[in-house]
Order: structure tokens, then sequence, then C-alpha cells
């Protein structure tokens, strides 16, 4: 079955702001019973997150309200990948030209030659926090950070939420959280472990 995870990205926040901000959304999802304040062993990967409080169900659609998240929030601030968890990125689409590149295969095998500066280029933005990549269609060279991924598989940035084993997000909670982040542009990120 596996555990499903949902990541709220900060796309705009600087590696100074983000801890702020990520104070403001917490003390928010506090506020609103949303999350615990209280931070307990309840996140994989990360020693301490906020469990659910006692209106999750803000968060969620009316549909899922009866499925009660188990697991909770956990808040990263620092320079991150975030990614989709299982499986491979099947594609990525150029903000010049608009053009999409497969990443994968019809029987789910990376394609190297077209996954391989990608994979070079997210190596380089973790060390550094740039990079680029050259458009193979358009041969623009493009910022890592603004290429769209398939399936929002993958995010780069300084900030996340990270929720483990809640129901899906209603588009409503997402934007309220990009409100709280100075309006920044968001992406969200989910997958499964």
């Amino acid at each position: 079955m596996g555990d499903h995870f949902q990541t709220i990205v900060d796309l705009g926040a600087s590696p100074q702001r983000a801890p702020h901000l990520a104070e403001r959304v917490v003390e928010w999802l506090v506020a609103e019973g949303i999350v615990l304040a209280e931070r307990t062993d309840c996140v994989l990967g990360q020693p301490l997150g906020h469990p659910p409080g006692p209106n999750w169900q803000q968060a969620v659609g009316p549909d899922d309200a009866d499925w009660d998240p188990w697991d909770g929030l956990a808040v990263h601030t620092g320079r991150t990948v975030f990614h989709g968890g299982q499986g491979e990125p099947e594609a990525v689409c150029c903000p010049r030209c608009g053009v999409t590149t497969r990443l994968i295969t019809d029987e789910w095998e990376l394609i190297d030659d077209a996954w391989v500066p990608f994979s070079k280029a997210i190596d380089v933005w973790y060390k550094t926090g740039a990079a680029h990549v050259d458009c193979p269609a358009c041969a623009e060279s493009v910022p890592l950070t603004d290429w769209t991924w398939a399936d929002d598989y993958f995010a780069f940035g300084h900030l996340g939420f990270e929720f483990w084993n809640w129901p899906p997000f209603t588009e409503k909670f997402r934007t309220r959280i990009s409100e709280l982040l100075d309006g920044h542009r968001t992406a969200y990120v989910w997958g499964k472990l």
C-alpha cells in the first residue's frame, strides 16, 4: 500500500526568508486547528512533525473528510529537491518553446540521452542553488527551476510543507497557503513511497 505525501513547495522563498515564511504558515495552520503546535514522531524521514489537528478537514474536500490522516506535517527549510517518490519523471516541458521532452520509454525505462542533462542539472542545483539545461528542441539555456515536470514530479526550493498520509487537498487550501507565502508561486508535488 505504501505511504503517500503531498508537498506544497514555495518556489520563490529565498534561503533567508524561508524560515520566517515557514513559521507564518505553521502558525496559521495551528490557529485554524489543521495541525497541532506540538511536534511528535509523526512523519517519515524526519525526527519530528506536526500531527493533524481537530480541524484537519478544512484542508480537504467534503468527499474525503471521512478519511482520517494518520501522519503529520514535515516543514523543510533549506535547499531541497522535492520529488514524487516512486517511479521516474515521465516528461518535462520547456517554458521557452513549449516542447515536451519524454524522459521514459513506453516500457517505463529512462531515456538516458534525454534524462542525463536534467540529472546533472539537479545535482548542480542541489549543490549551488542554480543550474541550467539546454532545451533539446529550441537550444535555449533554461534555468532548471523554470521547467514544468509532468505530474509535478520535481520542484526545487528552499521551503516545502510535506503532509504524510492525508486526503487530497482542495485548491482553496493550496491557494490560502500561497497567499501566506507572500503570494509566491507554488508547486504541488505528490507521490508515494
